[in-house]
């Protein structure tokens, strides 16, 4: 299993890659494992406000559906709209071209609640 080093992460397996005060984020790849094959992603809407742990979009794979949460408040200003053809990108690919969502983010404080690989690592490992 894959978790980057360039990246945060959250207990709901949920990663963030922060750019300055834009955020990128999608489910990390022990969550697409879990899930099995994505058939479906519910994205946002561009221009809609999300807190931290706010529900902002669903993945449905073959076995569930699952609820996706923002990991840093901020306004949604891009969605990956190749998930509407192909949402098996998730799995494929969760740190690449499988990214939900990028958001303006409104708190500057937004990295140091999340998870550094390492922790997330070892929350795994639990």
């Amino acid at each position: 299993m894959s978790v980057p080093t360039d990246l945060r992460f959250t207990k709901e397996h949920e990663w963030v890659r922060i750019e300055g005060d834009t955020a990128t984020f999608g489910v990390t790849d022990h969550a697409q494992e879990a899930l099995g094959d994505i058939v479906f992603v519910e994205l946002p809407e561009v221009g809609r406000s999300v807190d931290v742990g706010e529900a902002y979009g669903v993945v449905e794979s073959v076995k569930a559906v699952s609820d996706v949460y923002a990991p840093v408040a901020g306004e949604v200003i891009e969605i990956n709209e190749a998930l509407e053809g192909e949402p098996d990108l998730v799995n494929s690919d969760p740190y690449g071209t499988g990214w939900i969502t990028k958001v303006k983010i409104s708190d500057n404080n937004a990295e140091t609640e999340l998870m550094t690989p390492e922790e997330y690592t070892a929350f795994l490992d639990e």
